[in-house]
């Protein structure tokens, strides 16, 4: 059998060293072939010339550099069109997901399953409000979506190679793997560890792209967003209607008038706000369908290396 293990990397020189060396002692401890998949996603370090080295070096190592910095997902997404395993293992590339746990992975894989991934048990060094953020967003999108996504899992996992050629063939481009991985079906388990702090440098997923990335999953898969809006809409229409009735009472029944532009603006500015809103949830929306219409490739290759060696063991 082969293993293969695609690791996205991203300005990650610090770490491509012990990264490199925890890889091979896990995997050498299996009785199987494997390969070592990076993909180079635009690093601006000096992240592609120790990965060149590494290829150099080590018979095991491949190396896709793509064209410019296309995002963590896409990343992966390249390194599993390239993966030639029987078995596909993502792991990133910070040393989070310990690389010693890629074994017990495999065994649930040997067992029958088609997808293995890794549930976070614990988040070692991780801030308060990470984890609570974290674990708010998993519950949230469970709860809101159709597809029975794994809570407190991210991408490490072990997909068998006809889960890996379903995925092949689903080519969004506002991608949210684990998603995507859990809508294949097929049959999947989890395997409990603990997440260990970064080894080195800083994280590559700011506030700002955490954001950015929980919201493609919620789009991905639900609309709920667009209900709420429609919802929302309803709401305002009864309220606004309850006040022209009222306002009508007032003028037909009593001697008394509601004066002042206060009101008046708190209303106008309350529908403006709504309809702002609502109309930017739309945008979201359409501004997918606008980027999937185009049908650009994924990504783009720089260049391709190790590829064309044998595979082997040990």
């Amino acid at each position: 059998m082969l293993i293969s293990v695609v690791v996205p990397i991203y300005n990650e020189a610090p770490i491509i060293s012990e990264l490199h060396r925890r890889l091979t002692s896990a995997l050498r401890s299996l009785p199987d072939a494997y390969e070592l998949v990076f993909v180079n996603d635009g690093s601006a370090d000096a992240s592609p010339d120790m990965l060149r080295a590494l290829v150099v070096s080590d018979s095991h190592a491949r190396l896709i550099n793509l064209s410019r910095n296309f995002g963590h997902q896409i990343a992966i997404t390249a390194g599993m069109d390239h993966a030639r395993g029987d078995a596909v293992v993502v792991i990133d590339a910070d040393l989070q997901d310990p690389p010693e746990m890629i074994p017990e992975l495999v065994a649930k894989w040997r067992e029958g399953y088609d997808v293995v991934y890794a549930v976070r048990e614990k988040r070692v060094g991780e801030s308060v409000f990470k984890r609570a953020t974290a674990a708010a967003f998993y519950r949230l999108i469970t709860r809101i979506t159709n597809v029975d996504i794994p809570v407190d899992t991210g991408d490490f996992r072990l997909m068998s190679r006809r889960a890996v050629e379903a995925l092949k063939k689903v080519r969004e481009r506002h991608r949210f793997i684990r998603g995507l991985v859990a809508w294949l079906g097929f049959k999947q388990t989890g395997v409990r560890f603990v997440r260990q702090e970064r080894y080195a440098g800083s994280t590559k997923y700011p506030l700002k792209k955490m954001l950015k990335f929980a919201f493609d999953g919620i789009t991905s898969f639900s609309f709920m967003p667009l209900q709420m809006a429609t919802y929302l809409g309803f709401f305002v229409s009864v309220v606004s209607f309850l006040g022209i009735l009222y306002v009508v009472y007032l003028r037909i029944f009593t001697q008394e008038t509601i004066i002042g532009w206060a009101s008046l603006m708190a209303a106008i500015l309350f529908l403006g706000g709504v309809q702002l809103i609502t109309l930017g949830i739309i945008g979201e929306y359409i501004g997918r369908i606008y980027d999937e219409a185009k049908a650009r490739p994924l990504y783009f290759t720089q260049e391709v290396l190790g590829f064309e060696r044998e595979v082997t063991s040990g």
